[in-house]
């Protein structure tokens, strides 16, 4: 069985994101100095578009219990059209497929979707392989994140809040209630005045929001990458531990590097963060992060490199 949302044209709200003094991919003419065709909307967005799917494929499961888990393939720029799809093998299934495609059918993402069993554990996601190939093929030589090191953990346990008119700086440039505005879908459960309509008494916070509140305070984490140089998102899997993330509450970020990368193009590294209640002191969510950062944009980048 196959679930398909509508074509959708998903927003840029990171055109203004500075990342150390300097803009980044998402900026039109800093994409342009790469080669690209434009600047990329941030892949979390396109995360939105599954919900209303995921939703009524597992429910109120989905909020609590939910993973999702993306390889991108393929930038879109703002004006063009995005479809998400989800495939199940059948009923009472709690892993899926899903695909985002342009409406020309280039693919944007690919991977799976899967809600937590009565154990608490997840089917094998999209990116566990990719993370185990990661780990099992460390790179020889580095030269951009050179400075990471596998086991790292981040200097500092920040603190970031779900309040809806708080702003999250020069990453990620706009507040929640923002953000929500402009997203291609609406559940109701994500309204800021929803509280009192869901189990928990609190709006939700949107998935495609978890690996912004884990980003926004990342530069204090103590990961160095050098600089000047332009990265982008190369994997991203977001999981709910149990609870959702709700509105007006504050959430402690622990953060540790898991693997280190590169390819032809791009030096890389791996990141999980996990968002902690700080009411509860309960790990609520993690995101997986593969963060990609392109060669060609750090100066004297060795030929041979």
């Amino acid at each position: 069985m196959t679930l398909t949302g509508p074509l959708r044209m998903p927003r840029q709200m990171l055109a203004d994101q500075v990342y150390d003094d300097h803009l980044s991919v998402h900026d039109d003419s800093t994409a342009a100095s790469l080669g690209l065709a434009g600047a990329p909307i941030e892949g979390p967005t396109h995360f939105t578009q599954f919900e209303p799917l995921l939703a009524a494929l597992w429910g109120r499961r989905w909020f609590s219990h939910g993973c999702l888990s993306a390889h991108f393939l393929n930038m879109v720029v703002e004006g063009e059209e995005v479809r998400a799809s989800v495939t199940v093998p059948g009923p009472g299934a709690n892993l899926a497929r899903i695909d985002a495609t342009k409406a020309d059918g280039v693919p944007v993402l690919t991977g799976t979707a899967s809600v937590a069993g009565e154990d608490g554990t997840h089917p094998e996601t999209e990116l566990a392989p990719r993370l185990a190939r990661a780990r099992d093929n460390p790179p020889e030589r580095l030269h951009i994140v050179d400075q990471l090191s596998v086991g790292q953990r981040g200097a500092i346990a920040d603190s970031v809040s779900t309040a809806v008119d708080v702003a999250y700086g020069d990453l990620y440039p706009f507040t929640l209630g923002q953000k929500l505005t402009s997203m291609t879908e609406h559940l109701s459960w994500h309204d800021p005045d929803a509280g009192a309509d869901t189990p928990w008494g609190r709006a939700v916070v949107p998935i495609e929001m978890l690996s912004v509140l884990t980003g926004s305070g990342s530069r204090g984490a103590g990961f160095a990458v050098r600089q000047p140089s332009l990265g982008l998102f190369v994997d991203l899997e977001v999981r709910l531990l149990g609870e959702p993330v709700l509105v007006d509450s504050t959430y402690r970020v622990e953060r540790e590097v898991l693997a280190l990368g590169q390819s032809r193009r791009i030096e890389s590294y791996w990141t999980l963060s996990t968002l902690i209640d700080e009411a509860t002191d309960t790990s609520t969510a993690q995101v997986l992060l593969h963060s990609g950062v392109f060669k060609a944009s750090y100066a004297g980048y060795p030929a041979d490199g």
